[in-house]
Parts: structure tokens; C-alpha cells; sequence
């Protein structure tokens, strides 16, 4: 188990330190596949430290396999311009310019259901441990010691994968811990609420007058104050924050590495806006939207977000931003999950149409993405196995909210 540096002092050295970290190569041809087996499972303890375990291999399994291709993406060229920006841009409301590389990277080939189905599974495997029963065993995952997951560790959890070859990284997100949809629980339910009503709602979780706010902002009227609301995204314990922590670490684990991100629901949404800041490749489950996020955390916008591809299905409401409202299962559950617009693009799987689902929460679990969508051979266009990822278009977050500066 290694116990890292205080959250202050790593953010500010990988800052600093982001400068040096040599560049994955540029792609020369595409692989086939990558094989992939589990090295690591990161926690967040109570006082915000990242706690990473090695796991204990097993010589005799099989590795996963994931079908790549060329994915370009855009990185800052620096850490400090990429701060500067942000920081500018919160203190000031000021934008400043940001200079980014354009990098054609080796990523997961979303149009191959195989590689979303062992991603989805990667990423189920995030709420887990690999001696559980529910651990997906599929061609011999190796064991895993479950350091950083003790009944006190409330933060941000997940597993890291590593190729063969150690050429690519996969960070695997956990989501919402949330009974209300699962029938489990556990110690991170108060802290994965939090940052889903902080992320996720038009101002502070405030949904109807019986609402208790998780933070200050609401001024009455359907108004909300801006730099309220922006401020209470930046806490150091939040997961976006530790997050850019977690992923500079495992940057100079693995300093030649590709990295790539994938989670479900509440982890998708994260691994996007991580992506997003790295420019590395991201594959995200049943996420809420996450683009409204970005705007309020002051991302600086790349020439493109194209790297980033959301796996959903109509008949979840909840990436669907659909599950609004106080009588909604999401608002009798104390979740306040207002957005619609997500980045980069969207692989939709018209479920209700075209398998007679029905629209409800339940769907959101991961378990059904995996054994009822990506499981069955079906698809809804010709000479395709996945639906064509698009972007959101003409799309809108809170239009019925007025922000602006409204405290005193």
C-alpha cells in the first residue's frame, strides 16, 4: 500500500512536474487488440489521501482483450497554462488562450461491442473487490488484494488495468453507490450524493421547498448565484479534484504509457471530465451530463472533445435527463440529476423502440448494460454491431434558471 503526499502539495508538484512527464509516442498503425490485466485498486481516505494496493497476480489467468484504434485527442501544453486558464477564469471571469497539442493516440475502438462489453466490465468491476461474488471472472481475471477498500475508505474508488506490454493504462471509475437503485450501499453513498447533487443539478440540489440545499446558492425566484456555485465545485475533497491527483499519479507510474478512463453513472461522468483536462480517451456508462460541469469547474475547451464517447440507452432516465422533478425516482431518492448535455459524442441504444423496454432507474444499473444491452447481439442500424457515435446537438442545461450575481 502506498500512501501519497497531502491533496494540496501533489496537486501543486504534478503541476509542476507535468512539464517533464515524457508524451505517450504518436501512433505509427493501429493493434488489433490489447490485453489488458488488473495491477492496481486506488481508495480515498477520510482525510483525502489516495491510497493505491498492488494486486496478487495470477500467472495461470488469461488477460482481457480490448479491440483499439486511432483516436486523436488535445492535451495543454502545459500544466501551468492549463491552471492559469482556469484560475483566471474563476477569479476574474476572464478567459485566456490555451495552447494544446493534437496527439493521434492508440484508444478502445468504439464501434467493436467486445471492446465496450470488457470496458463495461472493467468498469463494474470498479464497485467491487475480485474476491466478491459479483467480480466478472470472464477469461481469468487475476486476484486482487482489497487494500483501500476497509469499511472507513468514503472516497473515490476504482481499479487500474495495465497492458501487457505496459503501452496502455485503463483507470476504471466507481459510480454512485445508491440503494435506491442497486438494494446495496455502502461507505462512499454520502460522499457519491454529494458530488452527483453538486455536479449534477441546476443550483445546489434546490428541487422543490421541502429541499435541503447542499450549498448556499439558491436566492429565491428560480436565481441562482453564480460565483456561489462555482466556488462550491472546488473543494479540494471533491472528486473531480482528487481525480487530476489520481490520474497524475498514475501518470508517473506509468510516464510512457496511453492512458485511458472508463465509469459508470457518477465514475463516467468524472472519467470524462478527467479526459477532458488530459486529453485522454474516455468510454463512459449511463453517465449523467457532464457538460454543464465543466462550464461551472472552468475547464479550458479544447479545439474538440471528440475523444470522449457516452454509452447510454433511452431507457434509463438518467443520462437521458429525464429524471427530474420532486416525484421523480431520482427526487424521492434525494437526487437532483437536472442536466441533459453531455460531451464529446453519445453512442444511444434506442432500447425503448427497438427491445420494448420500459423507462425506469432500474435500467441504470451497470449489471443490465452488460448482460441485457451489450450481452445481445443486436443492433438498430445495418452493417453495424454498435449505434453511430454522435454529438449532442441544440442541447440546453437549466434554460429555467436565471445565474448571475445575486448575493448582497
Amino acid at each position: 500500500m502506498l500512501n501519497l503526499l497531502p491533496t494540496t502539495l501533489r496537486f501543486l508538484l504534478g503541476s509542476l512536474l507535468w512539464l517533464d512527464v515524457p508524451q505517450p509516442p504518436a501512433v505509427q498503425q493501429a493493434h488489433s487488440s490489447l490485453s489488458f490485466q488488473l495491477r492496481h485498486q486506488h481508495a480515498i481516505t477520510n482525510d483525502s489521501r489516495v491510497i493505491f494496493s498492488n494486486t496478487i497476480p495470477s500467472f495461470a489467468a488469461d488477460p482481457y482483450t480490448v479491440s483499439t484504434s486511432n483516436v486523436q485527442t488535445h492535451r495543454p501544453q502545459s500544466a501551468k497554462a492549463f491552471h492559469g486558464a482556469r484560475l483566471r477564469s474563476i477569479r476574474h471571469d476572464q478567459s485566456e488562450h490555451v495552447l494544446w497539442d493534437t496527439n493521434d493516440v492508440l484508444g478502445p475502438n468504439i464501434e467493436d461491442r467486445e471492446a465496450l462489453l470488457t470496458l463495461a466490465k472493467m468498469t463494474s468491476n470498479a464497485y467491487t473487490t475480485s474476491t466478491a461474488s459479483d467480480w466478472y471472472t470472464l477469461e481469468g481475471w487475476n486476484n486482487s488484494t482489497p487494500f483501500g477498500w476497509e469499511p472507513d475508505a468514503d472516497g473515490l474508488r476504482g481499479h487500474v488495468f495495465v497492458s501487457d506490454d505496459n503501452s496502455t493504462v485503463v483507470l476504471s471509475i466507481k459510480g454512485t453507490s445508491a440503494g435506491w437503485i442497486t438494494g446495496g450501499g455502502g461507505p462512499t453513498v454520502r460522499k457519491d450524493k454529494l458530488n452527483d447533487n453538486l455536479l449534477f443539478s441546476c443550483c445546489c440540489a434546490r428541487v422543490g421547498p421541502t429541499w435541503s440545499t447542499v450549498c448556499n446558492c439558491y436566492q429565491g425566484s428560480r436565481r441562482c448565484d453564480q460565483e456561489c456555485l462555482e466556488k462550491s465545485l472546488i473543494g479540494e475533497s471533491l472528486y473531480y479534484s482528487v481525480g487530476v491527483n489520481l490520474y497524475n499519479n498514475i501518470t508517473y507510474m506509468y510516464p510512457k504509457a496511453n492512458i485511458w478512463l472508463t465509469g459508470h453513472s457518477l465514475g463516467g461522468s468524472l472519467a470524462s471530465l478527467i479526459g477532458v483536462t488530459f486529453g485522454a480517451p474516455v468510454v463512459a456508462f449511463e453517465a449523467p451530463s457532464e457538460k454543464l460541469a465543466a462550464t461551472r469547474l472552468h475547464l479550458p475547451s479544447p479545439p474538440s472533445t471528440q475523444h470522449v464517447t457516452h454509452v447510454f440507452h433511452t431507457a434509463d432516465p438518467i443520462p437521458m435527463g429525464v429524471c427530474t422533478g420532486v416525484t421523480s425516482s431520482c427526487g424521492i431518492a434525494g437526487y437532483a440529476m437536472e442536466t441533459q448535455c453531455h460531451l464529446g459524442k453519445v453512442i444511444r441504444y434506442d432500447t425503448v423502440a427497438h427491445l420494448g423496454w420500459s423507462v425506469d432507474v432500474r435500467t441504470h444499473s451497470i449489471v443490465q448494460i452488460i448482460d441485457r444491452l451489450l450481452g445481445e447481439d443486436w443492433t438498430q442500424e445495418e452493417g453495424r454491431t454498435v449505434p453511430e457515435a454522435k454529438a449532442d446537438e441544440d442541447c440546453v442545461d437549466c434554460y429555467d434558471w436565471e445565474f448571475g450575481s445575486f448575493k448582497g
